[in-house]
């Protein structure tokens, strides 16, 4: 069926919906390419141009395009093109609500992102069991390790461990694969029992080879979708059907959700993330700029990987912000540029402090020699002073007990 897009129409539904400051810096440079195989092509000048784009309006250009074509259900993907060059590059960026799907035989209920694959992940002491129970799956659906359960916190790298895992199985394997949060699959329950369409859902998900949930502490104070969940996870474990799942916190740890159900998730293997260490941070940095294009200078990569320490996403949006920046303006990326484009999210940070730093400071405060801080001598002058400087270590830094001493 071929669709018409009425890029004017989708554009006056964008500028309804934004500021005209922001309508006219990312709205206005936009072209309209084509409709393929209901997918919507929109060039942008550069990579980092699509990449904000795609962050920040995602949701918003899926709505406005699927507005402006009558309806009908589209992906948004993006092509960067230059001004001066004739070869065009297309970026397949997946937008929330409208995600590019994965090349080759179409599957019905994927929705992958195409951008989340292992090749792209790097590896670290904190996510490297993780990602090897997530390979084992990936060569081995429905046989090792059924169901997974991945948890950690925001941004460490969930989300495209279960989307590496899908594309991985949708390149090797013809099998009929859906990914989804937990959030999608309430709304399909919901709508289901609206327009009394219960059977058609348990058909879709009961009946596939794979099914991979996002967020799935979501599900908490969902009674009805519980149940649903509930007795497809059956349906599919009992089948040999593999099941992924992804939540910001261990089972146990989710006392709202119905214990028949919590235990289920136990019954597989549980890997956990945790915040990436500084040489993990500097590998991302490095894979991502190098991915990129963005030529980062050393001091910069040290600022940024002692700076942005909470989380992976929080990492590589500072260099997506950093790039796009550089881009736009005609600056070279430097680390007083850094700071400047930065400032906002490096802010809050709380400063890094030393024990050593600690110590000299009380020693000041209190008139007592560092030595004497670290003796062994309990007199009332050196007590009270040790124990403010065991405190301050304790709340400011990373140290723990017997570190601090």
């Amino acid at each position: 069926m071929k669709i018409d897009i009425e890029w004017d129409e989708a554009l006056q539904y964008i500028q309804q919906k934004v500021p005209k400051q922001v309508f006219d810096t990312w709205f206005l440079p936009v072209q309209f390419d084509r409709v393929e195989n209901s997918t919507v092509y929109i060039g942008v000048p550069n990579k980092f141009f699509g990449e904000w784009l795609d962050t920040h309006y995602g949701a918003l250009l899926a709505e406005a395009v699927a507005t402006a074509g009558a309806g009908e259900p589209l992906t948004v993907a993006f092509i960067v093109r230059e001004k001066t060059a004739a070869a065009q590059e297309e970026l397949p960026l997946g937008t929330p609500g409208g995600r590019v799907q994965t090349p080759g035989k179409p599957r019905r209920g994927i929705l992958l992102n195409p951008k989340y694959t292992f090749r792209n992940f790097v590896v670290g002491a904190g996510n490297q069991f993780a990602h090897a129970a997530c390979m084992a799956v990936a060569e081995q659906p429905g046989q090792t390790y059924n169901p997974l359960f991945i948890y950690g916190g925001v941004g460490l790298g969930k989300t495209h461990l279960l989307n590496a895992i899908g594309n991985h199985v949708a390149e090797q394997r013809d099998l009929r694969i859906a990914y989804l949060t937990t959030e999608q699959f309430t709304n399909e329950v919901i709508n289901s029992i609206r327009y009394d369409k219960m059977m058609d859902l348990r058909k879709r998900y009961r009946h596939i080879d794979m099914l991979m949930i996002d967020d799935i502490q979501f599900l908490v104070g969902k009674e009805r979708t519980q149940e649903e969940f509930f007795h497809t996870f059956n349906a599919l474990y009992e089948g040999h059907k593999q099941i992924v799942l992804s939540s910001d916190r261990f089972p146990k740890d989710m006392p709202d959700i119905e214990e028949r159900l919590r235990s289920r998730f136990e019954w597989g293997l549980i890997a956990d993330l945790q915040p990436p260490d500084v040489e993990t941070r500097i590998a991302i940095l490095r894979k991502k700029s190098e991915d990129e294009g963005v030529k980062l200078p050393e001091d910069v990569i040290q600022f940024l990987s002692t700076t942005m320490k909470s989380n992976i996403r929080e990492l590589e949006g500072s260099l997506v912000r950093l790039g796009a920046y550089a881009s736009l303006t005609g600056q070279v990326i430097s680390l007083d540029l850094a700071k400047t484009v930065l400032r906002d999210l490096i802010g809050d940070k709380k400063k890094v402090v030393a024990m050593d730093d600690i110590q000299e400071a009380v020693c000041a405060q209190f008139h007592v020699k560092i030595a004497e801080l670290k003796s062994r001598r309990r007199s009332k002058t050196l007590v009270h002073p040790r124990q403010i400087a065991m405190y301050l270590c304790r709340e400011l830094t990373d140290a723990s007990y017997p570190e601090i001493g």
